[in-house]
């Protein structure tokens, strides 16, 4: 049975300037280097300058997937860009990525799923061109999560980065088996009676105020292993693969001890994970493409591998996707 496969033909990212090391947290908050060490894993983070929008870190990550690829945003039918710190309540910020990039046709809109976003982005393009609506569609994950800390948390205001990453999706027929390349399957999830264990204290209709970050991170861990191993599980079985024929899982960059314990529930050892959280600490609905771009970077991915992606995030939403580079 032939079919449309969304498959990935560039991947670009982009990080602003300005690096923020544990250390410089010491200075105004009860904490240490190695206290967040060795809770989370990460180093350093990077953080959006004044007057960086989300739409800045986007569009420089979309520019740089579309040079990969060899095309021009004339080239690009639709964007999907995940993120939950949007340049304006409206219109969409893959709006103005759209002109940015050049591109006069087709459509942009954003999806809202926290840090689960990107899954969330990959899944809507996919059936974009699974269903003929679309021949290339630009997916971006982008996020400036330094505008909603509350810099009193010790807690929270560690963990966060600002970053952007971006896939370009072309339509490619497959025979629809797990040999062919592109997206092999997608699952996504949520349940809104765990809001209050990762949110944000305000929005338009509530407070007139974007709100700060709030999170219970001891329960947000312990739903994290659980459901994105179940999910990673799903997508798999819907693809017709094993953990074996996984060559790296690229998982949401959260925290290092959930990337380890989930890897470990799955059967997959950390020689076939990527992790980039030390590096970037966690980017939300950026992490998975950032991961994915630096990862083709370092020389890591390669055409032929089989990926397993899985993220989680507030909502909580939650949800996991295979790919065939």
């Amino acid at each position: 049975m032939t079919l449309n496969r969304a498959v990935a033909v560039g991947c670009g990212h982009y990080l602003p300037e300005r690096v923020v090391e544990n250390a410089e947290f010491e200075k105004s908050l009860e904490t240490s280097d190695e206290w967040i060490r060795t809770r989370t894993g990460i180093e350093r983070r990077h953080f959006a300058a004044d007057g960086e929008k989300t739409s800045d870190l986007a569009t420089k990550a979309a520019l740089a997937a579309l040079e990969d690829a060899g095309l021009t945003g004339h080239d690009i039918d639709a964007i999907v860009l995940a993120t939950a710190t949007p340049d304006q309540t409206f219109p969409s910020t893959a709006t103005r990525v759209q002109h940015a990039i050049g591109m006069e046709k087709g459509f942009a809109f954003d999806v809202a799923a926290v840090c689960a976003g990107f899954i969330y982005a990959l899944g809507m393009a996919n059936s974009l061109i699974a269903s003929g609506q679309a021949h290339r569609v630009l997916v971006i994950g982008a996020e400036t999560f330094s505008r909603i800390m509350d810099w009193s948390d010790r807690s929270t205001c560690v963990l966060f980065g600002d970053g952007a990453g971006a896939l370009v999706l072309e339509s490619r027929p497959g025979n629809g088996d797990k040999n062919d390349r592109g997206i092999l399957s997608t699952d996504l999830n949520s349940d809104g009676r765990y809001n209050d264990l990762l949110y944000v204290d305000g929005g338009v209709s509530s407070t007139q105020s974007a709100g700060v970050l709030r999170m219970q991170g001891q329960e947000v861990f312990k739903h994290a292993v659980v459901k994105l191993a179940e999910s990673g599980e799903t997508a798999m079985a819907k693809a017709g693969i094993t953990a074996d024929e996984i060559d790296w899982i690229v998982p949401h960059q959260a925290n290092l001890r959930i990337i380890t314990r989930t890897a470990h529930k799955m059967g997959v050892p950390m020689t076939r994970v990527v992790v980039t959280v030390q590096d970037h600490g966690n980017t939300s609905a950026a992490s998975i493409p950032l991961a994915l771009s630096v990862a083709r970077a370092r020389g890591q991915i390669k055409d032929g591998d089989m990926l397993l992606m899985e993220a989680i995030g507030g909502g909580l939403a939650w949800g996991a996707a295979t790919m065939r580079w």
